[in-house]
């Protein structure tokens, strides 16, 4: 497997859907403050899919900037309930309340994916997936949350859904990878049009 992109993301579960796939990926960090990018957007009234998909194309410019000539993909994943943006919860406390926010309703994934080249972006694109969770009592989620433990707490939604965590849920509409910060399909359509991969 060669490394053909460049992933500007802090997502391990896209860079693992990468691989999985057979696209060797070169992982560089980004030194931006998503929350410093997201602040105004949130105030401003941008969507969720808008807010995700500028903090991915500044990912993706920043680091093809530094690398010419690779392709470089940024991503970011934002989870939101009636369009106001949920983040990972502090503590299992909060894990707990968020739980009982999302009981029983439907939220938005929305995952970007930006391709860039020499600092000019070439593509861009957001998947959404529409997740409804069952209605919880307050022992469920009590037994759910000791049974998964803290690191459920990176997810906004305080779940993985490749683990118990798709046992919250009653309906989920959308693209499958996409819940997971990529949309993958749509990446690969991309990386094959630009000759990155075969196909």
């Amino acid at each position: 497997m060669t490394a053909n992109i460049i992933l500007a993301s802090e997502s391990p579960a896209a860079e693992r859907l990468l691989m999985n796939a057979g696209i060797g990926v070169k992982f560089q960090a980004v030194d931006l403050d998503d929350g410093a990018l997201e602040a105004p957007l949130v105030e401003a009234g941008s969507s969720p899919e808008d807010i995700a998909l500028v903090i991915a194309e500044a990912k993706a410019t920043v680091i093809s900037e530094r690398n010419s000539g690779v392709v470089v993909l940024g991503c970011r994943k934002v989870l939101a309930l009636d369009d106001d943006i949920l983040r990972p919860p502090a503590n299992m406390d909060e894990g707990h309340k968020r739980l009982l926010l999302l009981s029983g309703r439907t939220h938005q994934v929305s995952s970007a994916a930006v391709v860039a080249r020499d600092g000019n972006v070439v593509w861009r694109h957001v998947g959404i997936a529409r997740l409804t969770m069952c209605r919880f009592d307050l022992g469920y989620i009590g037994r759910y949350l000791a049974r998964v433990g803290p690191s459920v707490l990176q997810s906004p939604g305080v779940y993985k859904l490749d683990d118990e965590g798709v046992r919250l849920f009653t309906e989920i509409d959308g693209d499958y990878f996409t819940v997971f910060g990529l949309p993958l399909l749509a990446v690969l359509a991309e990386l094959r049009r630009l000759h990155v991969i075969d196909g």
